[in-house]
């Protein structure tokens, strides 16, 4: 019988993506900016680049800053509560774009509004986001604290 590859702490990737964890506030909060701020970067300077890095690593950097925000609002959750949370809220406003509501179509014209809302939905954003989210889990997952919980 083989054992699951375990990290240097002794646990799985599954055992760490399940396994409660306490995240810092702070850390999560600087992150979230950070990703803010990669993501209006990638938006501003596209030129020269082709339409697949132009487009799609600003709505994976949108996903990420969910995940992140969501880390910060739940610290104690599992990562793949977080990142199930995140996906899920980033597919929601995605699918949101199909509704055109007066109201919503006159938000989404505003420069808050067309950042969180966007403007036109598209199924490769879906794709984006789940990356977004993927690089979330992948850099928790090397940078988590376990708690100490008997098991």
């Amino acid at each position: 019988m083989t054992r699951p590859a375990q990290t240097s702490n002794g646990f799985g990737l599954a055992q760490r993506l399940t396994r409660p964890r306490e995240r810092s506030r702070i850390v999560c909060m600087l992150a979230f900016a950070a990703t803010i701020g990669a993501g209006l970067a990638s938006r501003r300077f596209i030129h020269g680049l082709p339409p697949l890095l132009s487009k799609y690593p600003g709505d994976a950097l949108w996903a990420l800053m969910v995940f992140f925000g969501l880390g910060a609002l739940f610290r104690t959750a599992p990562t793949w509560r977080v990142a199930a949370g995140a996906l899920g809220f980033s597919y929601f406003i995605e699918v949101l774009k199909l509704w055109q509501a007066p109201w919503l179509v006159s938000l989404r014209h505003t420069t808050l509004g067309h950042l969180v809302f966007g403007h036109v939905f598209s199924w490769q954003n879906m794709v984006a986001y789940a990356v977004g989210v993927a690089l979330g889990c992948v850099i928790e997952t090397l940078t988590r604290r376990d708690l100490d919980v008997a098991s």
